[in-house]
């Protein structure tokens, strides 16, 4: 099967694209008012993808976004080198077994590369709906056991949405 798409990192005029992303993880995660509910303005948006710490990939398929990556690079301490964290990876449902989480997986990687970074990590739930993701990570790398902690910051309210 041929399927004609293509991934691309988006730079910090690549607004429309960014916030038809941020629709895309909102119906892909069920979550549409965590994505959609309260979107960064646009000077926002322009600094933060044109950060040298945040990395938003998108899967463009017949002129609309099918999935992406949105990224984060972590400078360590302990030594000079990086890491790359996945916050959220997506491919709408009609276009999943296609490749596209693989493709956008693989230019990560070559972009990490180019940045140095000594590995890329992401995190999955345990429950069904994450069993594709479960697969396509175990395929792509070496799995780890962990547990997650989410500390609420005093005087902010903790939003569910934004559990991973």
């Amino acid at each position: 099967m041929i399927v004609n798409y293509t991934v691309r990192q988006l730079a910090e005029d690549d607004l429309e694209l960014m916030y038809a992303l941020l629709h895309t993880f909102g119906r892909v995660f069920n979550e549409p008012e965590t994505y959609t509910g309260k979107q960064p303005g646009a000077d926002y948006m322009r600094r933060l993808l044109g950060s040298d710490y945040f990395i938003a990939l998108v899967a463009v398929k017949d002129g609309k976004v099918v999935g992406g990556i949105a990224a984060y690079e972590l400078m360590k301490f302990e030594q000079e080198r990086s890491e790359i964290y996945i916050y959220d990876l997506a491919v709408s449902k009609d276009h999943r077994r296609q490749g596209i989480a693989t493709a956008m997986i693989r230019e990560l990687k070559e972009i990490a590369a180019a940045r140095g970074a000594y590995e890329i990590f992401v995190q999955a739930d345990t429950g069904v709906e994450d069993e594709a993701a479960i697969a396509l990570y175990t395929k792509l790398g070496t799995k780890e056991e962990v547990l997650h902690f989410g500390i609420p910051v005093e005087g902010h309210t903790h939003n569910q949405g934004m559990e991973k």
